[in-house]
């Protein structure tokens, strides 16, 4: 189930300029399966992130999160449309630097972890036997 709605894109960015990025074949209705897609992938590439330190699915979805998804969807849809801009980009590039934050966990979500996320390979071998000069 994706972070935001097609309603949280419009609260975020208004129906108009949802429309102008999501309206395919001009018919003057916002065409929700394109929506669809879009914060369906958002989802998935929040996921790839969340999945570093958290059990997913996430039991609830923080705020945080959906706005995340608000902006990459909307970064999705804008170049299909021709209607990106530089502020769209920005928003991006931000949503994924605070991203990878949360997968380095220099950020948190105030949510419990998941038990696995903090396991670190531990690797053991036998003493070496080689000095650099001879076999000992």
């Amino acid at each position: 189930m994706p972070y935001a709605s097609q309603q949280d894109l419009i609260e975020r960015f208004g129906e108009d300029e949802l429309l102008m990025a999501a309206d395919r074949d001009r018919d003057g209705q916002i065409d929700t399966a394109v929506v669809g897609v879009a914060l369906e992938d958002a989802t998935a590439e929040i996921d790839s992130y969340l999945a570093q330190v958290y059990q997913l699915p996430l039991p609830v979805t923080p705020l945080l999160i959906k706005r995340l998804a608000c902006d990459i969807a909307f970064h999705r849809l804008s170049p299909e449309a021709d209607t990106a801009t530089e502020h769209r980009r920005t928003r991006y590039d931000e949503a994924v630097s605070l991203l990878k934050k949360l997968a380095k966990r220099e950020v948190t979500l105030g949510m419990p972890e998941s038990p696995t996320s903090r396991i670190k390979p531990y690797i053991a071998s036998a003493p070496r036997r080689w000095n650099g000069r001879r076999l000992t």
